[in-house]
């Protein structure tokens, strides 16, 4: 049944005025609560005294706080299942799936749906390497990990599944003995590889005033007036955290230098990676100024307690591929139905080109359905078909499921604008996605160098592990590429993912790849290296960013912009920073103690 006319604005008004209520209340007990995103069962029309489903995190939950008055004896039936994986799974969009011990699906770059249909709770997840349906018999929840009993289609014998919030599954005590155990093998290696130094202190104790958890193992090794900051990090912890190692170690590199000030002179600093591990660290590590430190990059083979120098030096080599552009004029004629019919129910709605056969459709940033070309059960001919859903959770549209897509629709219309209940999951869901509509908007409050007519945002440019996405990649008016990168909230890893972002633009401007993979094919682009952009809210900056700053090669042009607190309303510049130009008459070679890092330009 598909809607139309005069009954679709009916249906429209009517979810308009229907209030959402919490689970086990009805509308005269409680009005409706800005806090939450409360959707009906997808299976049975609303009704006033019907039990619901959330989509987002709730103000308590009924899988996690034990003080919830439906929390005791409540029966183990399919609606109570689905409810149970539905609170769940709202608030783990990074989780990760287990079976058989083994890691199934990231729900990070997967999907899932979760049905009640025929007395029977299925979970369906599914990703671009598999396709898994389960029937979930119980459910258990501990130590952050949902446990689920699961039948396989044909199989008897229940099997479990688990679900975990956090990719570490570790205990605390296991991870805090491979940290042990790692400092020791470091320790090892340290004194074989540099027979000459003396370690002088080597620790994973945490020091939260200068950022540094019990991740790394950091210390200093000494050979007279010698000295090198030394970090490294086990082959047990995550990529993520192997990656931002480098971070922490400039970090560690500015401490040892400030403790040492007048003492010794810390020449640089040696890295420790995982044996295989080091491909992003590498990419980040050449862009680094060479003069400020001497930068060195190690794979340490715990089992063998075998070392490998990696050269950092050779920036040809940069492992990225650049995704080809989309014809957008061509996917929206494709996708115009399914666009008139979104925009329906929400006019003025943000459409993002995908690919050719799909197309996102977003409300300041926020991702609430998409239309795609999928095909028939029975014959397998294409269709086009548009689902629907916030986070990994996914539903086709259908004549049964409408209503609960109209609810959607309407809360996220009427909570997501710069005035809305700031502490609702819709206000606060994607808050860069948010930032990037404005910016996409109009790119020239980040500088009016900077041209607006021309420019791609969510711009795949996927190198080793990392599967990134550039925010912004655009062009000065004269044809000079720039990158932006935008956080909308204090994150100390800013600087250094932009220089990702930044090496890899140039590595295929480098070889005169956009015009060829579809990109500015209007436009002639200048030689020149790109800029790079770095964007966050003023009082959102971490307070280490300087330090990492200081550190950046001098031939990469970046500006860091500062941006009004109240952005959503309109974003604009309060401040900028950019890396002071050295006078040429200026003594080039530093004194023994000096600091030839770049200073910051206010």
């Amino acid at each position: 049944m598909v809607l139309g006319g005069a009954a679709l604005s009916d249906a429209i008004e009517r979810s308009s005025r229907r209030p959402y209520s919490p689970r086990g209340t009805t509308h005269a007990q409680k009005p409706f609560q800005t806090s939450s995103l409360i959707i009906p069962h997808p299976t049975h029309p609303p009704g006033p005294d019907q039990v619901f489903h959330t989509l987002l995190p709730q103000p308590w939950s009924l899988v996690t706080d034990t003080a919830s008055p439906n929390m005791h004896n409540s029966p183990v039936t399919p609606d109570a299942l689905t409810r149970t994986l539905q609170d769940f799974l709202s608030e783990a969009s990074g989780a990760v799936v287990l079976e058989d011990g083994a890691v199934a699906f990231d729900l990070g770059h997967s999907k899932y749906s979760i049905s009640g249909e025929y007395n029977k709770c299925l979970l369906h997840l599914w990703s671009a390497e598999r396709n898994t349906v389960r029937r979930v018999l119980d459910a258990e929840v501990k130590n952050g990990t949902l446990k689920l009993f699961v039948q396989r289609l044909g199989q008897s014998r229940p099997s479990r599944l688990e679900i975990c919030r956090e990719h570490d599954r570790r205990s605390p005590s296991a991870k805090k003995a491979a940290r042990t155990s790692y400092e020791q093998k470091l320790r090892r290696a340290l004194e074989r590889h540099y027979p000459g130094f003396t370690i002088t202190r080597l620790t994973t104790a945490v020091d939260l005033e200068k950022s540094f958890g019990p991740i790394y193992a950091r210390g200093l090794i000494r050979h007279g007036q010698s000295a090198f900051a030394v970090l490294g990090v086990n082959a047990s912890e995550t990529q993520a955290s192997i990656d931002a190692s480098l971070t922490f170690a400039i970090l560690w590199l500015e401490t040892c230098r400030h403790s040492s000030a007048g003492k010794f002179l810390v020449e640089g600093l040696h890295l420790f990676i995982p044996q295989g591990c080091s491909a992003l660290v590498r990419e980040r590590m050449a862009n680094l100024n060479q003069a400020a430190a001497k930068w060195s990059l190690l794979e340490l083979d715990e089992r063998h307690d075998a070392l490998t120098e990696i050269d950092c030096t050779d920036r040809g080599n940069v492992a990225t591929r650049l995704v080809h552009s989309t014809n957008e004029t061509a996917a929206r004629e494709r996708f115009a139905d399914s666009i008139a019919r979104i925009n329906t129910i929400l006019p003025n709605c943000e459409v993002a080109v995908l690919s050719a056969a799909e197309l996102a459709f977003r409300w300041r940033g926020l991702e609430f359905a998409r239309a795609r070309i999928g095909a028939e059960a029975a014959t397998f001919r294409t269709k086009q078909e548009i689902v629907f859903g916030v986070g990994s959770e996914e539903r086709v549209l259908d004549s049964h499921n409408f209503p609960l897509f109209l609810q959607l629709l309407t809360a996220v219309r009427d909570t997501r604008h710069p005035y809305g209940p700031r502490q609702h999951p819709l206000f606060r869901l994607r808050p860069e996605r948010w930032l990037e509509s404005l910016v996409v908007a109009d790119v020239s409050v980040i500088d009016e160098r900077l041209n607006s007519y021309t420019l791609y945002s969510q711009v795949p440019a996927f190198s080793a592990s990392d599967r990134a996405m550039l925010d912004v990649l655009t062009t000065t008016h004269d044809g000079r590429l720039a990158v932006v990168e935008l956080k909308a909230d204090e994150d100390i890893h800013l600087p250094l993912q932009g220089l990702d972002y930044w090496s890899r633009v140039a590595w295929h401007h480098s070889r005169a790849e956009f015009p060829r993979f579809g990109y500015f094919a209007d436009r002639e682009l200048s030689p020149e290296k790109p800029l790079l952009y770095l964007v966050a809210p003023a009082l959102h900056v971490h307070p280490q960013t300087d330090v990492l700053l200081r550190y950046v090669a001098p031939e990469i042009e970046w500006e860091f912009v500062g941006i009004d607190e109240h952005w959503r309303e309109g974003v604009k510049a309060v401040f900028r920073k950019r890396p002071e130009v050295r006078s040429h008459t200026a003594d080039a070679t530093p004194r023994k103690n000096s600091d030839p890092r770049l200073r910051i330009a206010i």
